[in-house]
């Protein structure tokens, strides 16, 4: 039986947060499907000193403003230092405005702790940043990085490549064809065929799960709206697939690169380079096998998650290309600015590091082979790490 129980950054964020000194703010856990947000709950309100109201939003029956009003009305019944939890408060109809009111009254209250858990991060951050803004703590939990998996389940860096990113099905990986259908049937499907189709609107839910399919097997790459276009069995248009990107995206799906450039109008008009946000992503549509096979394939998927954990810092990642070359990625952290060239066994030159700094003088460079990476990877991202490499 394979040993899942990790703590997460996130769950000592909480922990230090809701049990330390009133604060005039609430905490939301923002991160996907399955990586073990209600989990935190669990956990927070186990060990929780103090009555503890734990409610998940996420049921066959739809929730109202009502059903958080008497919730929150349970705890404020309570007496001492009282835990309210919402899980999934997205599925809420109307929670922002509900949650703005609600918290409004109770906003110098010192012994209420309100913790809200959410997975659709584009109808989130519309209520937060429409409604609640100035009045919550945003703590981020991520798809599960290969210093958790190497830690829960003792994987190594190719095994991780295969199937990281979601614990629940870990003890699949010895059948891969079982673990295949559980990722599409049991992670996929229901971020995409219910989650997002109830979230947002959404004019062709076939071309929104083919674009997806699709993006999955160009880990890591550049890709053009035009042969994406060209690939589609439904046909869309270029302002619907930049659409259907976004909310991918918002899904904590995929990542979207934007190409490095001084010009803002170069950053926004380039074509986009595609991060699935964890490798057990891509290969519920392409055998994972492949990583052990396949040397480009595997080189990709390195690619991908040395890019994934990139994005867990601080700073925006891009992508570089001029002509011929190019840079992997390109991390900007205030005056850094930080080229990336991850060697693979794709391609040993460093010409496009060489071109970048002629390009960009003050910018630092960095070749990240496999030992480099598997270093870095295998710790919490940190981008004092990351230059000591």
């Amino acid at each position: 039986m394979l040993h899942t129980k990790v703590i997460r950054p996130s769950l000592t964020t909480l922990i230090q947060r809701l049990a330390g000194k009133p604060q005039p703010f609430f905490q939301v856990l923002l991160g996907p499907r399955q990586v073990g947000k209600s989990t935190i709950i669990e956990q927070i309100a186990k060990d929780w000193d103090g009555p503890k109201i734990v409610e998940t939003a996420d049921g066959v029956t739809p929730k109202d403003h009502n059903w958080l009003e008497f919730h929150w009305q349970r705890a404020r019944e309570q007496s001492g230092c009282v835990l309210l939890a919402i899980d999934e408060i997205q599925k809420v109809r109307g929670w922002s405005e509900a949650v703005k009111i609600l918290y409004e009254k109770d906003r110098a209250n010192p012994n209420l702790r309100i913790l809200l858990t959410g997975s659709a991060s584009l109808t989130l951050k519309k209520g937060l940043t429409e409604s609640l803004a100035g009045r919550y703590e945003l703590v981020r939990c991520p798809h599960w990085s290969f210093d958790e998996c190497k830690n829960a389940f003792q994987w190594n860096l190719l095994t991780y490549l295969k199937f990281g990113g979601y614990p629940a099905p870990a003890q699949l990986i010895s059948e891969p064809e079982r673990w295949r259908s559980f990722m599409a049937e049991s992670i996929i499907e229901p971020v995409i065929g219910r989650d997002l189709l109830s979230a947002v609107s959404i004019q062709n839910p076939a071309l929104l799960r083919q674009l997806f399919e699709l993006t999955m097997n160009y880990p890591a790459q550049e890709i053009s709206f035009q042969k994406l276009l060209g690939q589609l069995q439904d046909k869309g248009n270029t302002s619907t697939l930049k659409n259907y990107l976004e909310i991918l995206e918002g899904a904590f799906l995929i990542k979207t690169l934007e190409k490095y450039s001084t010009n803002p109008l170069q950053k926004k008009s380039s074509s986009p380079k595609i991060l699935p946000l964890a490798p057990a992503l891509i290969h519920a549509y392409t055998n994972p096998s492949l990583v052990d096979l396949d040397p480009e394939w595997r080189g990709r998927v390195f690619e991908t998650a040395v890019g994934i954990h990139l994005s867990q810092l601080l700073g925006k990642v891009y992508y570089w290309r001029e002509g011929n070359d190019e840079v992997d990625f390109v991390l900007q952290h205030e005056k850094i600015v930080l080229a990336i060239e991850v060697k693979s066994g794709r391609r040993k030159s460093q010409k496009g590091l060489i071109k970048f700094k002629e390009k960009f003088p003050h910018a630092k460079t960095l070749l990240m082979d496999w030992d480099k990476a598997e270093k870095w990877l295998a710790q919490k991202p940190s981008f004092d790490a990351l230059l000591s490499l």
